[in-house]
């Protein structure tokens, strides 16, 4: 089963509830699918490390012999990535999907592939939690591919997506091919915002949903009137809590100094299991 946790903005709380589920079922892969700003491994320091390697992205190498500048190429390229000029042809590698289309489309054979960097791999375990995460070169504008290879190496029966911020592009490949979204959110005019966008995403790709309040107490009720209007499960409401935050700013996994919301978090994954079945 694959369960991901997303939401339609940032600092809702995603990793919060990503890392207390892994750490209060175990047996688990984490995957943090936020490249840019990967942080789900923080709150695991016995982790032990397995492995590291590159991402590639795909890339067109033009054979200046062969290319008649004929701009086949050019046109079709949807991403601008290829610029023909009468003396030669400009790569622009941050622009390149990697389709390989290109290729296809020469008539003279001139384009080849080749590979470029764009990130890294990590994967780690702790405990019975298997931790995976992809980290984006700096500067890197396709975080896609990268999400795509660290939902890949995940093996395991069960697998939780710590998904990216927003509703783009990076989001949809993160929740792709889940069985159930969590949704965290808050009770805010903002918060309620950016989870209908969020929910109407989900819509689109038939993938269930539940929503989790998160700094609950806070705000006002709109969320929840949202939530029973939409027919969405208010699946636990975690509450604005200074110990909470403390916990979390140390990068302590708050469900370990407080016993209690490992057996809910249990019952949340055991929640979830019955809805998808």
């Amino acid at each position: 089963m694959i369960i991901s946790i997303a939401s339609g903005k940032g600092g809702t709380g995603k990793t919060l509830v990503a890392t207390n589920i892994a750490a209060s079922i175990g047996e688990v892969e984490l995957v943090d699918c936020d490249v840019e700003e990967p942080n789900s491994f923080l709150f695991f320091p016995d982790r032990e490390m397995k492995e590291s390697v590159d991402c590639t992205l795909p890339i067109p190498i033009i054979d200046d012999e062969k290319c008649t500048k004929c701009r086949i190429c050019s046109d079709f390229c949807a991403y601008n990535a290829l610029a023909v000029f009468p003396q030669q042809v400009l790569l622009f590698e941050g622009l390149c999907h990697g389709c390989g289309g290109c290729a296809i489309a020469c008539p003279e054979d001139a384009i080849t592939e080749g590979t470029r960097p764009i990130g890294k791999i990590y994967e780690a375990q702790a405990g019975n939690v298997g931790l995976i995460w992809g980290e984006l070169n700096l500067g890197e504008a396709m975080a896609t591919p990268l999400i795509r290879e660290a939902k890949r190496r995940a093996k395991s029966d069960h697998i939780l997506i710590d998904s990216p911020p927003g509703t783009a592009c990076p989001v949809i490949e993160a929740v792709r091919d889940s069985d159930f979204c969590v949704l965290v959110t808050e009770p805010t005019p903002f918060g309620l915002y950016d989870l209908s966008i969020a929910v109407e995403v989900l819509k689109d790709m038939e993938i269930p949903c539940g929503v989790i309040v998160n700094r609950a107490g806070i705000g006002d009720k709109k969320v929840y009137s949202y939530c029973e209007e939409q027919k969405i499960p208010l699946l636990m409401e975690i509450p604005f809590s200074r110990k909470i935050a403390e916990l979390y700013s140390k990068g302590i996994i708050f469900s370990r100094e407080m016993p209690e919301w490992r057996d809910r978090f249990v019952e949340l994954e055991r929640k979830i299991e019955e809805m998808v079945r």
